[in-house]
């Protein structure tokens, strides 16, 4: 068997910007536990594999792994993923059209591709459950895991929420960029705290003013599950979107938000992020951007 492999940067056009992710090919007889080893190997925060889908109507089955464990779901994996298929051509011996449909554990996933000059250079993706709360953390334990002071957590538009499209995430609004550039994830709290471990990632943000050229920044911390900070989040920031739709949105129409993430990190993010309302409810949440080719190769241990 022959494992091979294409990186990419998601949600960036520029080279060592966005969020790296490994695609892996090949990978029909590996067992959970060696496409763990491999993601661990990659150490990104995710890792895709490819594999047939169950459906043959849908373009394939993708699994999706941190360093640390298998996730339901997940956005710069789908976007990097369906990018990567988009410039291959086919996949399974079948053609790639603009538009995939892929079976993973959360649910099917919708992709569309993104073209320019008639060539694909990014993706986005539907999530595949509506956005669902469940339920609040306390803000003072909040802080402590942000390393931050309680007066730094905004609680006026909504208290730190659980909110999930297929992956939960603490959604936590602080004051200002400084308290955005200030957080920094404390492991010991968050395996301490009753409200917090239990989700265990948080995604914090801060709304920009008007000299910004970005609507949000967001960060997000995930170390219990091997990701310290992650570049570029999809899946939290389509949660974000769904929960901003439901305090913010129209009763019918579209919201659309430019989401930037990774710049404290060094690895510079550009989320596009949309929801659909109609009637007061939100019936469609995509987070999309572009991608760039950064290496390929073959696995050869095993």
């Amino acid at each position: 068997m022959t494992l091979t492999y294409e990186t990419v940067d998601v949600f960036t056009d520029v080279a060592f910007g966005g969020n790296p992710l490994a695609v892996v090919f090949g990978a029909e007889g590996l067992s959970a536990a060696a496409m763990q080893a491999i993601a661990r190997e990659f150490n990104y925060s995710e890792t895709t594999f490819v594999l047939p889908p169950q459906n043959p109507a849908h373009t394939a089955r993708v699994r999706i792994f941190t360093p640390n464990i298998e996730v339901p779901f997940a956005g710069h994996p789908n976007v990097g993923t369906a990018t990567v298929l988009a410039w291959r051509d086919k996949v399974f011996d079948r053609p790639i059209g603009d538009r995939m449909v892929f079976e993973e554990t959360a649910g099917l996933v919708p992709v569309a591709i993104i073209q320019e000059g008639g060539r694909p250079v990014g993706a986005t993706l539907t999530a595949p459950q509506p956005f669902q709360r469940l339920g609040e953390a306390d803000a003072t334990e909040v802080a402590a895991c942000l390393g931050l002071r309680p007066s730094q957590i905004r609680e006026g538009r909504h208290q730190p929420v659980t909110g999930t499209v297929g992956l939960p995430f603490l959604l936590v609004e602080l004051t200002d960029r400084a308290a955005l550039e200030a957080a920094r994830p404390v492991t010991s709290a968050i395996l301490s705290s009753p409200s917090v471990a239990p989700v265990k990632d948080i995604h914090c943000y801060v709304r920009t003013g008007n000299g910004d050229d970005v609507d949000l920044r967001t960060r997000m911390f995930a170390p219990l599950d091997g990701v310290p900070e992650d570049p570029a989040t999809g899946s939290a920031n389509c949660a974000l979107a769904g929960l901003l739709a439901e305090l913010d949105g129209p009763a019918d129409g579209t919201i659309r938000l430019r989401i930037a993430q990774g710049v404290e990190m060094g690895r510079p993010s550009l989320l596009l992020a949309e929801a659909d309302r109609t009637g007061g409810v939100t019936t469609a949440i995509r987070i999309g951007g572009r991608c760039v080719a950064i290496r390929r190769g073959e696995i050869v241990a095993g």
